[in-house]
This record gives structure tokens, C-alpha cells and sequence, in this order.
């Protein structure tokens, strides 16, 4: 499995690009795999400002649905279209055209209670 090491994770199994007060956020590489083949993401929280850990969309997959939980409070700038075309990009590129949301966070904080790519491969068992 594949953890880019630029990027910070959470044990929720969501992982979180920084550029600047912005950042991107999907579901890794582990979380794909354990969910199967993804048919929806249900998205809806474009300018909607989100506390840390509480739901911001849910993702199913052929035989599960899977609540999507907020890394960092921060209001949802942009919601990925393309996976509404294509769910599947979810399972093919999670780290790429696979993601979900961009925000800008309002507690620069709480990045540092984000995983390293280290840490979360010890979470998984990796």
C-alpha cells in the first residue's frame, strides 16, 4: 500500500495535503482497500465551516457506506466533481484524482495531531 510521506493522516483513515491555511482531503490507501469498490461520494458541505471529527460526507461502496470525518476544523472551499463521474478514482488514485475536498482550516494547531505517514502505517498494522 501506498502513504506519501508529504502528506499527514488521521486515524480515522483520511489523509490531509497542507498548502498554506488550505488543504486537500481524501480517504487513503488503506481505507479504499478495506471499503471495496466505491460507487458514491456524498459530498454536500461547499462554504459549510465543519469542526474537527464531526462528519463531512460519506462514501459508499458496493457493500458498506462510510461516514468521511473532518481533520481540521475549517470551512469546505471546493468539492471534488469528477468523483461524481467517477467514484471509482477513489480506489484507482485516493491521493490524486481521488480526492474529496479542499478547506481552509481555522486552527493551524490541530495539524499537529495529524499522523506522519509513519504513524499511521503503525496504526494499520502496516
Amino acid at each position: 500500500m501506498n502513504f506519501p510521506e508529504d502528506l499527514k493522516y488521521t486515524k480515522d483513515h483520511e489523509w490531509v495535503r497542507i498548502n498554506g491555511s488550505e488543504a486537500t482531503i481524501g480517504i487513503t490507501d488503506f481505507a479504499q482497500h478495506e471499503l471495496g469498490d466505491i460507487v458514491y461520494v456524498d459530498v454536500n458541505t461547499v462554504g459549510e465551516t465543519i469542526d474537527r471529527e464531526a462528519v463531512f460526507g460519506t462514501v459508499e461502496a458496493v457493500k458498506t457506506v462510510s461516514d468521511l470525518f473532518m481533520p481540521l476544523s475549517g470551512e469546505v472551499l471546493e468539492i471534488n466533481k469528477g468523483i461524481d463521474a467517477a467514484p471509482e478514482s477513489v480506489n484507482t488514485d485516493p491521493y490524486g484524482a481521488g480526492w474529496m475536498i479542499k478547506i481552509k482550516f481555522n486552527t493551524p494547531s490541530e495539524v499537529n495531531d495529524l499522523l506522519s505517514a509513519e504513524e499511521y502505517k503503525k496504526l494499520i498494522g502496516d
